[in-house]
């Protein structure tokens, strides 16, 4: 049987404010993460988070890279696709990231994109079931327990970490569909929204987050994550007031992406969420 875990604490900053962060995107070559992940660590950004899509860069070895580059600087990885990894290896990954750097690290899992998984001859009949069954079973090897479950797709015999994390760090569940959202209230440590989602998108499926955690019995609120596209030469008050609709709706982590012709290179964009935006975001 898998033992349930004890619920965790969230991410946010310990004095409450929202916490505020930006997006390496994987579309960038992996040399350029290094003058990136240091510029975001001196300006004194609270996250960089890091996309593991196919098949570009890897999450892990990406988070691993930040963290050891950086002193400071928390790292988010926005998502894990579940079909591509085997849960033991994955809560082996994140058990020793978290124990090499405590408190550092904010992962997220989800489906992926199933178009991708069907190419890689990964994608799940139910995938669902499959989160749902990953979700449940990483949390727990990342909680110290021995885990023993038969079940469509996770499959494990008396497993349990040699080395598992003191304090296990949150694992997030992306998602867009209500059911999804429900989910991921309900057996992860909250939720991860993508960069298409409104304002009044997220206030909307919150309620499905919430209902999720009545669900799952959880006592605590969760966290709730939504990446925001930031286009062009950025002003400060208009990003300010952009991340406070998002706050208003419910977000506690808002994630920024610089997009468009006239973005300003990563560098100085992450200099601009540490040093100009976050005196600025309560």
């Amino acid at each position: 049987m898998i033992a349930a875990p004890r619920d965790v604490g969230g991410i946010c900053n310990h004095d409450g404010m929202t916490t505020l962060g930006a997006i390496f995107p994987p579309d960038q070559p992996p040399e350029r993460l290094r003058t990136v992940a240091q510029a975001a660590d001196r300006a004194g950004l609270e996250q960089l988070w890091l996309w593991e899509d196919c098949f570009k860069e890897s999450g892990i070895a990406t988070a691993a890279a930040v963290l050891g580059w950086t002193e400071h600087l928390a790292v988010g990885i926005g998502l894990l696709p579940v079909p591509l990894r085997n849960v033991a290896l994955t809560a082996m990954e994140l058990a020793t990231l978290e124990r090499l750097f405590p408190g550092r690290l904010v992962p997220g899992i989800g489906h992926g994109v199933l178009d991708w998984m069907e190419q890689v001859g990964a994608r799940a009949a139910s995938p669902m079931t499959l989160l749902r069954e990953y979700t449940t079973a990483l949390r727990s090897l990342l909680h110290g327990a021995t885990v023993s479950t038969s079940g469509q797709y996770v499959r494990l015999d008396k497993v349990a970490l040699d080395w598992p994390p003191t304090a296990p760090p949150p694992v997030l569940v992306g998602a867009v569909r209500e059911r999804t959202v429900a989910l991921a209230g309900e057996v992860g440590d909250g939720v991860i929204f993508t960069g298409d989602t409104t304002p009044d998108a997220l206030r909307a499926s919150l309620a499905h987050f919430h209902a999720g955690r009545e669900t799952g019995s959880r006592t605590d609120a969760g966290d709730v994550v939504v990446f925001v596209p930031v286009g062009g030469q950025p002003k400060a008050a208009d990003v300010v007031e952009r991340v406070n609709e998002f706050v208003n709706a419910g977000a506690t982590h808002v994630i920024l992406l610089s997009v468009g012709d006239q973005a300003p290179a990563l560098e100085q964009f992450v200099e601009f969420v540490g040093r100009e935006l976050r005196p600025l975001v309560n």
